[in-house]
């Protein structure tokens, strides 16, 4: 730097750099602006793509803001709703789901009373199942209302006690326990279908349901599991002494739970009974109640060696 020169020189060699610097920072700025710019203008536009569609809307809301296929939506909907109904109602015909929840409402004091007035029905006086608005109160309120609990657990602890009985003469195998399962249960079967005939023959107008007669049998299996369970433990004379207490018991439930059922209001009361109609409903009584200790010794006498 020459500093020989004047004053004035000297003094306008500043202005010299603050000039320079003023175009390379303006020339810095237009740098920086140029490449914002530049960024912007692809931001800017990818923004207008991203707002196109949104504002143009996409095929779907066309589509449902048809009136045609709303229309179709609302018809099929109730088509559906047609459909269930119907298969509810003729489900409902042949298995009554909803009449199934009366017979499983049951607890525990139910379960213990009904065991012993079926092991022991000689003191139990009313027989009569309560009602309530015309209709019969659950089973857990009534010791007398049937109820397919009882039966149900029967029927399955019978087969593993049967198991059990065949495993102690070795001779347990899945295929016989398949075979003893089936034949309790078609032998249950073909029992209410005959009671169903029967009724119908004599032409009994009764209450009594298909699922109070399928109850009512499989009461035996109270029975049949104490005599079974009593010869495994005591030998073959408990076997039977046991059974023969149970069959006197089962047989003297039916009569007195039955004839409510099926006899004249007159001989529930304890009246004579007669008329040959009466006396037809006083025989299938006595004819139900009979084939239950005959079932009874049958399921099980083979149990027992």
């Amino acid at each position: 730097m020459d500093y020989t020169a004047t004053q004035s020189g000297f003094r306008q060699q500043p202005n010299m750099r603050l000039r320079t610097s003023l175009v390379d920072g303006s020339e810095g700025s237009q740098l920086f602006e140029d490449t914002s710019g530049a960024a912007s203008g692809p931001q800017t536009g990818y923004s207008n793509q991203q707002a196109g569609p949104q504002a143009a809307g996409f095929p779907g809301q066309s589509i449902l803001s048809d009136p045609m296929s709303n229309l179709a939506m609302a018809y099929g909907s109730s088509l559906a709703s047609q459909g269930r109904e119907m298969v509810d109602k003729n489900l409902d015909r042949f298995i009554p789901i909803s009449k199934l929840k009366y017979y499983f409402a049951v607890d525990t004091v139910y379960v213990g009373k009904k065991l012993g007035l079926l092991v022991f029905p000689y003191m139990h006086e009313n027989w009569e199942v309560s009602y309530q608005q015309d209709t019969p109160v659950a089973p857990r309120f009534d010791v007398n209302a049937p109820d397919l609990y009882i039966p149900a657990m029967g029927f399955i602890t019978y087969i593993l006690v049967a198991g059990l009985a065949l495993g102690t003469q070795n001779k347990f195998s899945p295929e016989l326990l398949g075979v003893q399962a089936s034949s309790a249960f078609v032998w249950l079967i073909m029992e209410v279908l005959a009671v169903l005939l029967s009724l119908y023959l004599v032409t009994v107008n009764t209450d009594l349901t298909t699922i109070d007669l399928l109850a009512f049998s499989g009461y035996k299996y109270v029975g049949m599991i104490v005599g079974v369970v009593a010869g495994l433990l005591f030998g073959r004379p408990a076997y039977y002494l046991s059974l023969l207490w149970c069959c006197v018991a089962i047989f003297v439930f039916m009569i007195r739970t039955l004839r409510l059922k099926l006899l004249s209001e007159a001989a529930a009361e304890g009246r004579l009974v007669r008329g040959a109609k009466n006396q037809l409903r006083m025989y299938l009584t006595m004819s139900i109640a009979a084939a239950q200790p005959i079932f009874m010794y049958w399921l099980t006498y083979h149990l027992i060696r």
